[in-house]
């Protein structure tokens, strides 16, 4: 054991007697101990209740209060201090009586020097063995924590979303995933079914709601029989009775209309539906998980959301961070697409060079993880060496206001024809409030392909 160790440990003699008290004293400190001392039980009290004392090494007899009376007070006010009687040998019945009450060990008169430092000794190598497991543990799940399910990352806030997911997976709760677009939200949805033992093995059910028109969206959730409307041949199970028992994630949750809101909300408050064209009532049996990346608030304030609706659906929120809030996770993110996209395509890319990890640093991330995930695809594509450079790195423009390789100011033809579409839909958009529905009619297209272009481009609410 080093002295350095020894030096963390606190010890307190309590002893009437001043020749014993100081000669204990002389002893320990050689030793390296620090030490303290009181000459009553009640002196005792207030060292221990003022200091952190890791070790009380006391005499039974004591005047006023004795040894088990100030063994029984210090262990209830600090059970984390070991505690050492000093007995006659005439008392042992008594120092057994100590030990039972929670005494670490006891020392007989006349004292001998060795055996006293022997056992503080063990109780200093014990402590430091629990705190290097309680070290060992924190290192273990810092880094199992470093990723959840499919989602990397050990930042705070990253530990946060994990927490929150343990917490809820195996309740039967509403949960509302918010976070920008390309933040992972779906992820979530499948780590909170994932964990739970309960659903694990049962289905779990995604539908993107804002690429699917009110009839085709109330179909695919609830169901159809046949003849129920053009084209409905026969009849068709809902995606609610396909996640009977597992867990249905409905994202772009915003994308409902005023009347699928309503079987919504009845579905949450009642659970229960209705198959499309039919009146036979069915009980829906799948745990709920909703996303979103715009603020429902907003649209609540606006008329297009029920405010009763979302007070249902968020009964425990999520919020997925941007990337540009967890930037100490772009290292092991950057590496774990390294690694799958190596896989793909056969590569052997072992990372990336520090002028990009730089330039990554300090960008951004508007499209947040996903403009990641794309960017390290292209740059493992590209690479011609084992280390990812600048030049390998597909758009290098956006990254860094100067490009290692000159960026031509020609445009091509299809970049010279997006442009102005990718600008006036965005336009529109914004016209309408961000309203999909109106934007799509107002740009006489249908919604699913306004969807589409909106995928394309990479367009979200904030007009990125």
């Amino acid at each position: 054991m080093v002295k350095g160790e020894r030096k963390k440990f606190q010890i307190l003699i309590v002893d009437d007697e001043p020749l014993i008290r100081q000669s204990l004293y002389e002893i320990l400190r050689i030793e390296g101990y620090r030490v303290q001392m009181a000459s009553s039980g009640e002196e005792a009290t207030e060292i221990v209740k003022n200091n952190k004392i890791d070790i009380v090494l006391t005499d039974l007899k004591l005047p006023k209060m004795n040894g088990i009376e100030l063994l029984t007070k210090i262990k209830k006010d600090s059970k984390e201090t070991e505690i050492i009687v000093i007995t006659g040998y005439g008392s042992i019945e008594t120092a057994v009586e100590a030990m039972k009450n929670g005494a670490f060990d006891y020392v007989t008169k006349p004292i001998n020097d060795n055996e006293i430092k022997f056992i503080i000794a063990k109780i200093v190598e014990r402590n430091r063995i629990i705190e290097e497991n309680e070290s060992l543990k924190e290192i273990i799940a810092k880094e199992r924590r470093s990723s959840f399910g499919k989602m990397i990352g050990a930042s705070t806030k990253m530990q946060s979303v994990y927490h929150i997911i343990d917490s809820v997976a195996s309740t039967n709760a509403t949960i509302l995933i918010t976070g920008e677009s390309g933040t992972g939200k779906g992820l979530v949805a499948r780590a909170i079914h994932e964990c739970d033992k309960n659903r694990k093995d049962k289905p779990f059910v995604e539908i993107s709601c804002g690429a699917l028109s009110e009839t085709l969206l109330e179909s695919e959730l609830f169901g159809h029989v046949k003849g129920a409307f053009t084209g409905a041949i026969k009849d068709k199970e809902g995606r609610f009775e396909y996640a009977k028992g597992g867990s249905i994630f409905l994202d772009e949750i915003d994308a409902f209309s005023p009347g699928l809101q309503v079987k919504l909300l009845r579905v949450l408050q009642d659970g229960v539906y209705e198959c499309v064209g039919d009146n036979v009532t069915r009980k829906a049996e799948a745990r709920i998980i909703v996303a979103t990346n715009r603020v429902l608030t907003d649209l609540v304030e606006k008329g297009e959301f029920r405010e009763d609706l979302y007070y249902r659906i968020n009964v425990i929120a999520i919020q997925m961070p941007p990337l540009r809030e967890r930037k100490e996770d772009i290292e092991r993110l950057v590496q774990y697409f390294i690694n799958s996209y190596n896989q793909i395509n056969n590569k052997k890319i072992k990372g990336i060079a520090d002028e990009v990890h730089r330039m990554f640093m300090d960008y951004n991330w508007p499209g947040n993880i996903r403009e990641l995930e794309n960017a390290i695809e292209g740059a493992v594509i590209m690479a011609r060496t084992e280390i990812i450079n600048k030049w390998d790195i597909p758009n290098l423009a956006k990254f860094s206001a100067v490009s290692a390789t000159p960026v031509s100011d020609e445009k091509t033809l299809k970049r010279i024809v997006e442009q102005p579409e990718k600008e006036h839909i965005i336009s529109v958009l914004k016209n309408n409030n961000w309203n999909r529905n109106k934007a799509a009619a107002a740009l006489g297209i249908n919604r699913t392909t306004l969807y589409n272009k909106m995928k394309k481009y990479d367009i979200s609410d904030n007009g990125r």
